[in-house]
């Protein structure tokens, strides 16, 4: 077993070194770009030119697809291609190192556990990674239409006191500036940057829906759009009805979050309730055995 451990940490170690002089700088470009969650660029860089050898992207389309899909929707439209690129050698680089470390605790120890233990976790853990960038968007896509609601009774109250649009949602982005770290105000600002930059209002907006890519926010934008040159009262009364259709929204959301988080609690409180019973009904029991 031993020996068998130590010929595979070789062939690993010598692919690797071999993926690295056959890159060379082919992946220089990727190094500086900026993506979340990325740790292992220089590990998993020269494992780039597998994943593109090996055409592996071909063979589950549907899959590369959707993880495509949600880093666009958490990373930004430009460079998307690029930036799934990353996460797969990212992917690649988890699972190089759990097929190194299992061996290398068999080869410590003898025993065949590190190796299997080793090679079911470079198998699970980028499936893991995957589900947990599709939470991770999901989770952005609710925070969106939660806040969406506060943001447009905002604007209708800055319009209604005679404001613009533009200057209602600069001033809606200047009150949160602190909360950059929200998505949606996050993508407020980048609008209103582009604008200030040079972007027509409508070319900005329609931005702004794509980056965000929530159907809420399509909503937004379009009634936003259809109606704003109009003003007076047909432009406040749209965005009112509009208010209260994204409330109800809001609503149905925070129903569901509040029931995902009483099931959450189920396990714990029947582990709880094994754990009083055990330590109530054992002194029960050695009293009647005596």
């Amino acid at each position: 077993m031993r020996g068998i451990c130590g010929a595979v940490i070789l062939i690993l170690a010598a692919a690797w070194f071999i993926l690295r002089l056959k890159s060379g700088r082919r992946y220089v470009n990727l190094r500086g770009l900026p993506m979340e969650g990325i740790r292992l660029r220089k590990v998993g860089e020269p494992l780039l030119l597998l994943v593109e050898a090996s055409r592996i992207t071909s063979y589950f389309p549907s899959v590369i697809f959707k993880i495509q899909r949600s880093i666009q929707k958490s990373q930004g439209a430009r460079q998307g291609a690029e930036r799934t690129l990353l996460f797969l050698g990212e992917m690649l680089s988890y699972s190089w190192l759990l097929l190194i470390a299992g061996c290398t605790l068999s080869l410590i120890t003898g025993e065949r556990i590190g190796i299997v233990l080793g090679t079911f976790l470079a198998g699970a853990l980028p499936i893991a990674l995957v589900s947990d960038l599709h939470k991770k968007v999901k989770l952005r896509e609710q925070l969106i239409t939660l806040e969406l609601p506060e943001l447009l009774n905002s604007i209708v109250l800055l319009v209604g006191a005679g404001e613009t649009v533009q200057r209602a949602l600069v001033r809606c982005s200047a009150s949160r500036k602190g909360d950059i770290s929200h998505p949606l105000y996050r993508e407020l600002a980048t609008m209103i940057s582009e604008w200030e930059s040079g972007y027509s209002f409508q070319q900005a907006f329609e931005n702004f829906s794509k980056r965000c890519a929530v159907q809420e926010v399509a909503l937004f934008t379009t009634t936003v759009l259809l109606n704003y040159r109009r003003g007076g009262g047909d432009f406040a009364l749209s965005l009112r009805d509009l208010s209260r259709m994204l409330w109800e929204r809001r609503k149905a959301i925070s129903r569901t979050r509040g029931e995902q988080a009483s099931a959450k609690l189920v396990f714990p409180m029947v582990v709880i309730f094994l754990i009083v019973i055990v330590l109530v009904g054992t002194p029960a029991f050695m009293m009647l055995n005596m």
